[in-house]
């Protein structure tokens, strides 16, 4: 065998090695990424709070969690993204990785813009005075709306010259971070539309409340008046019939929101007979406006009046209360439940 006959089959015996070498490493490498796709994160606790900013890449974000400690290999992610055809659709947002998060769930999630949510409740009842402070303390919150005025608000919701009182629905809201405080309460407010609409579509007939808006006072009262579910509707029949009979409805809630900022937890008589526009022993018929939030049943006890004969009603001080259809059983009532409880 000559010298270039030799050195020929080094070489070939070079390459040989080096395809075994390369099919080895890629073989290696197939396992090694297969592994990756189904492996869990890094992740130590129940989870990690992560956020990709606007114009974020997914190279950028790689790199990031891997910085954190989160990702082994981020070369590995990039690949999986173009496997998976979303390498440029990741959504900026605050997300919350979890514990056994794989690196499939995380693309899925980044993708579908499953990002960390924070909630608000505004609660049935509350003015929305007490809806606006919740918004205004919350920390998650954007605010957008601090130096306004109360009519500066509402025309920064693009409801110019509208009261805002009983317009916000209360209920728990869900967002993530950077949603400002104009969001919110636009969603509160176009929640409240779309319930009151579809209540009033479906109320009972022969009704002395002839508009929405009037459905919406008397909710906000009937919400003041009581706590009990049950009792809900049973308050809106008294309501109901004393305005058929155009008896003034004589409701201490209405009163209380005509106090304003005096009112110091006691009514004392001659509050009862301080005109105010809301004074329900002055005036007849409903409040100028609504007096509070009211959810959604309160405004279907108020266009779905329980029957029956009952024209007052006073607090037994259980949490519930004690229906009359004659002045004269109400004030049996009245010295039982108020007057002789209050001497002890």
């Amino acid at each position: 065998m000559n010298t270039t006959t030799k050195q020929q089959g080094g070489v070939i015996v070079a390459l040989l090695l080096l395809i075994v070498m390369l099919s080895a490493a890629g073989y290696w490498l197939w396992h090694d990424y297969q592994r990756f796709r189904s492996a869990p994160l890094q992740i130590s606790g129940l989870g990690v709070n992560f956020q990709v900013k606007p114009g974020t890449s997914l190279i950028e974000v790689a790199k990031d969690l891997s910085e954190k400690g989160i990702l082994r290999q981020p070369f590995y992610l990039r690949a999986l993204a173009l496997d998976m055809g979303v390498s440029t659709k990741i959504k900026a947002g605050e997300y919350m990785i979890l514990a056994k998060t794989t690196p499939v769930m995380l693309l899925d999630q980044l993708v579908r813009g499953k990002v960390l949510e924070y909630s608000l409740t505004l609660i049935e009842g509350w003015t929305f005075k007490q809806a606006l402070a919740a918004v205004r303390i919350h920390p998650m919150i954007v605010q957008t709306l601090m130096s306004l005025s109360t009519e500066q608000i509402m025309d920064r919701l693009g409801h110019a010259g509208v009261y805002p009182e009983g317009r916000f629905f209360p209920d728990t809201y869900l967002f993530p971070r950077g949603t400002t405080d104009a969001e919110i309460l636009k969603r509160a407010y176009q929640r409240m539309e779309k319930v009151l609409a579809q209540e009033w579509r479906e109320r009972a007939q022969g009704l002395p409340i002839k508009t929405p808006y009037e459905a919406l006072i008397l909710a906000s009262i009937v919400e003041k008046e009581t706590g009990v579910a049950d009792e809900r509707k049973q308050v809106a029949g008294v309501f109901t019939r004393r305005l058929q009979k155009r008896m003034r409805l004589q409701t201490d809630p209405t009163v209380i929101y005509g106090m304003g900022e005096s009112y110091d937890g006691n009514i004392r008589r001659k509050d009862l007979r301080t005109d105010t526009p809301y004074n329900t022993y002055v005036h007849a018929g409903l409040t100028p406006t609504p007096i509070a939030l009211p959810g959604r049943e309160a405004i279907h006890a108020a266009l779905h009046p329980a029957d029956g004969d009952a024209l007052y009603f006073v607090a037994t001080g259980q949490g519930g209360h004690y229906f009359s259809a004659t002045l004269k059983e109400h004030n049996q009532a009245v010295q039982k439940y108020q007057i002789n409880r209050n001497k002890h």
